[in-house]
């Protein structure tokens, strides 16, 4: 059984590894929350890629259907042949467009399965799929055709907990939350990411990102995702780094309302 163990550009703690080995293990899916911008996407293409694996990503929105994801019968395109005489209209499987859970059913090699922001959708969305991922396989109506996995897929869902998942579906999950990262752990992320930065640039931008984390009244707190942007903007700037945690320099760059903005504004006066 192949193991994840982390890869050259993911820092994941071993919590986290265990997390994903027990998923892979035990044949079930991975159920990520945590804070946005703590890497959850990100942890599926760093599998991908430490396992030598495709990665297949299904963005979640608002409007998406379970059933968009095995299939959809394309009753437009076929109309159209129908009408200006394009090709054998009674070949209904010429019609069949697989969605990504489809793709990854169907792949020729194991592929990661990334089912991305699930909470997106509405609430049956998620007992929608629990057949297929249980059984592995779904049934095309118009082709009367039964499609089953080749090669089981490694299964990562995310969630930013925008809405309670039903329980029938959290249990045939394994789940892990990722903590948003201390300092130490914070450190480590920037090295691999920044290998050679100023020492004394990251101390300065980190104790103001941390004070500004920790600020009750800000409505959207900065990211790892944000620290890391903020890094490489006051890098290319040449900033004076001794102004960094009074003035906070490109504060756009970490915080996106401006109620946050003012309360920070009003913090250095």
């Amino acid at each position: 059984m192949k193991k994840f163990k982390g890869s050259d550009d993911y820092v994941a703690s071993n919590e986290l590894m265990n997390a994903v080995n027990v998923s892979i293990a035990l044949e079930k899916p991975l159920l990520i929350k945590g804070e946005p911008g703590t890497g959850k996407t990100m942890l599926a293409q760093s599998i991908a890629e430490a396992l030598d694996m495709p990665l297949i990503v299904w963005g979640i929105k608002s409007t998406t259907k379970a059933q968009e994801g095995l299939y959809v019968y394309d009753t437009v395109q076929r109309l159209y042949d129908s009408q200006f005489g394009e090709g054998d209209v009674a070949d209904i499987s010429k019609y069949i467009k697989l969605g990504k859970l489809g793709e990854a059913f169907t792949s020729d090699e194991q592929v990661v399965l990334l089912i991305d922001e699930i909470d997106k959708a509405d609430l049956e969305f998620p007992n929608d799929l629990l057949w297929e991922l249980d059984r592995m396989e779904f049934y095309i109506n118009e082709t009367k055709e039964t499609i089953s996995t080749k090669h089981r897929p490694i299964v990562i869902i995310t969630s930013n907990a925008e809405k309670e998942l039903p329980d029938a579906f959290l249990r045939r999950c394994i789940f892990h939350y990722i903590d948003f990262p201390t300092e130490d752990k914070m450190l480590e992320i920037i090295r691999v990411h920044f290998g050679d930065i100023d020492k004394k640039l990251v101390k300065e931008a980190m104790k103001a990102f941390y004070d500004i984390r920790d600020m009750r009244e800000i409505q959207k707190k900065p990211s790892t995702s944000e620290l890391l942007d903020w890094l490489q903007a006051l890098q290319i700037s040449g900033i004076d780094v001794s102004r960094i945690a009074d003035e906070i320099p490109y504060i756009g760059v970490l915080l996106k309302k401006n109620q946050d903005i003012d309360i920070v504004k009003s913090y250095r006066r």
